[in-house]
């Protein structure tokens, strides 16, 4: 590995082995986490908006990467989720096995959903995949035969889980699991953005017909970076069954397959760490939002400010569009471009 490459991939290490520390920290934060840095409330936070880094970064496989606008990507998150739950609940199997199948159906699920939907292009591959997003919520919804819980969701099996992740004494551990899962999931992208698979998926965004002239198998290509993101998302969503002890239909509703879409724009569609601070930032805004909306700082404020304050998705949305409007490359893109005027 040559100097050059230490030096890029430094600052990213030491970040993780700050974030690894931190339940080791009894520090307090005002305003910026409920409590202590180590405490279970801000531990779970921080776990919980590490997960969302993790879709933000599946999805931007797809979307980011390959430039497929897909609404469909959900389905596979809460497919994920639910595989895990059912299997540990349901079927009593033990936690590798279940994992196994979660990950493996789920992975089988999107290459025949992406077989599909790829046999059409533009707006007509984003309602395809909207389709089939809302036939997996309907179905979650519908409950058939008592496996999905319904509108209440499926609890997982406290018995199958490893003792250490169980508890508001292990908050800590679930902390670790899912800054792993992120790690993870960011150097699986970076080693695939630098492969021949990646530089053919940039090739099919920049100009599928080009590609398909220079002799790139789009449909290919296309239908791996759609396996990528899924089997991504899909881990994404057993962690997320683990770290909050169930499933939830929220996962598979149209309202969370937009916000993957937000998380994307908002960090920085095509970048490493936009996805990772857009998934981050994303969740974290709404957690403490719908928190501060409550205070009896927001109560102080006049009728019209407190009521829009109370709405975490109107802040959101306008954040959003102020991000697009200003920073097109997102807040990650708006980052580089400062820093470079600074050096210049």
């Amino acid at each position: 590995m040559s100097a050059k490459t230490v030096l890029k991939i430094l600052p990213g290490v030491a970040l993780v082995v700050v974030l690894a520390v931190l339940p080791y920290l009894s520090l307090t934060i005002p305003g910026i986490l409920p409590g202590r840095v180590n405490g279970p409330g801000s531990l779970q936070l921080l776990a919980v908006c590490f997960i969302f880094a993790g879709f933000a970064l599946s999805y931007d496989v797809i979307f980011g990467r390959t430039g497929l606008l897909s609404f469909g990507h959900a389905l596979f998150i809460s497919a994920g989720s639910y595989l895990l739950t059912m299997s540990l609940s349901t079927w009593s199997l033990p936690l590798p096995l279940a994992i196994l199948v979660a990950l493996g159906l789920t992975t089988l699920l999107a290459l025949i959903v992406g077989g599909i939907a790829l046999r059409v292009g533009g707006i007509a591959f984003a309602m395809v995949t909207l389709a089939f997003a809302q036939a997996g919520s309907i179905i979650i919804l519908r409950n058939p035969n008592d496996l999905t819980g319904g509108e209440e969701g499926l609890v997982l099996n406290r018995e199958a889980i490893p003792s250490i992740l169980i508890g508001v004494q292990n908050a800590s551990y679930r902390y670790w699991l899912a800054l792993g899962f992120v790690v993870l999931a960011w150097v699986l992208v970076a080693l695939l953005v630098r492969s021949r698979a990646g530089h053919a998926m940039a090739a099919v965004r920049e100009n599928e017909a080009r590609a398909a002239v220079l002799g790139f198998p789009v449909y290919r290509v296309k239908l791996l970076a759609i396996v990528v993101g899924a089997f991504l998302g899909g881990l994404g969503g057993v962690v997320h069954a683990v770290v909050l002890g169930g499933s939830s239909p929220h996962l598979a509703t149209a309202e969370f397959t937009l916000a993957l879409l937000v998380m994307v724009v908002l960090g920085g569609a095509g970048r490493l760490w936009g996805a990772v601070v857009g998934g981050f930032v994303y969740h974290y805004a709404d957690a403490r939002l719908i928190e501060l909306s409550g205070s009896s700082l927001i109560g102080s404020l006049p009728d019209l400010f407190a009521r829009l304050l109370a709405e975490p998705l109107f802040i959101l949305g306008t954040l959003f569009v102020i991000i697009v409007y200003f920073a097109p490359q997102g807040i990650t893109g708006l980052a580089v471009r400062v820093l470079r005027r600074e050096r210049a």
